[in-house]
């Protein structure tokens, strides 16, 4: 794969953003002319989307804004939990306005990929990032973490930390959704064994 890919599309819930997503990111600014930063969910919050999207986009802006200047942060609803909406033609149409033409559209979400695959050419993050960088870590896991009073800072950049912290919005979260986020631990540590049919689901949470 050529080094400098054109104008990239990803998108992401960034709840919140941690280490393995800042390597992703990274790397995507330094092989893009351009990267169109999609926040998903930007109308969501709820218990998987206990950060608001102006949140996630300072959380990005943070890490990033010192060392790039070829991204554009965008925010994208979810439409799923309006029944006529669940086959998410919506949601695929909104991300083609806002992201127009793009030369690949990077994803790991199945769903997304099939939504997408007829629009663009489609890349999976790992073809894109050096194995020696990847990070197996899931924004559930650091959730659960904050809930817990455990070790979450170590799986988000400093940067990130000192945000959320200095800004109540730990406190914040474990106030309003810790007990619940605890109480589905057990889902939780099923994290990484999600199907196409999750992926599909989730967005259809109010």
């Amino acid at each position: 794969m050529e080094d400098r890919l054109g104008k990239l599309g990803f998108v992401g819930r960034f709840k919140p953003l941690h280490n393995g997503g800042l390597v992703m990111l990274e790397e995507l600014c330094k092989k893009a002319d351009d990267l169109l930063i999609g926040i998903g969910s930007c109308n969501k919050y709820n218990l998987r989307n206990p950060f608001t999207a102006d949140e996630s986009a300072e959380m990005i802006e943070l890490v990033l804004s010192q060392k790039f200047s070829n991204y554009h942060v965008v925010q994208i609803p979810d439409f799923a939990q309006i029944p006529e909406y669940q086959d998410g033609q919506k949601w695929k149409q909104y991300v083609l306005e806002k992201f127009g033409s793009l030369d690949y559209f990077v994803s790991s979400n199945e769903f997304v990929r099939a939504l997408l695959q007829d629009s663009y050419r489609i890349i999976h993050p790992a073809e894109l990032i050096p194995k020696e960088k990847l990070q197996k870590i899931k924004s559930t896991q650091v959730r659960v973490e904050m809930a817990k009073y455990g070790n979450w800072k170590d799986f988000v950049p400093e940067k990130v930390a000192r945000y959320l912290e200095e800004n109540g919005i730990v406190e914040r979260f474990r106030k309003e959704f810790g007990l619940q986020t605890l109480s589905l631990l057990s889902e939780y540590d099923d994290c990484n064994k999600e199907s196409l049919e999750d992926e599909k689901n989730h967005p259809q949470e109010v």
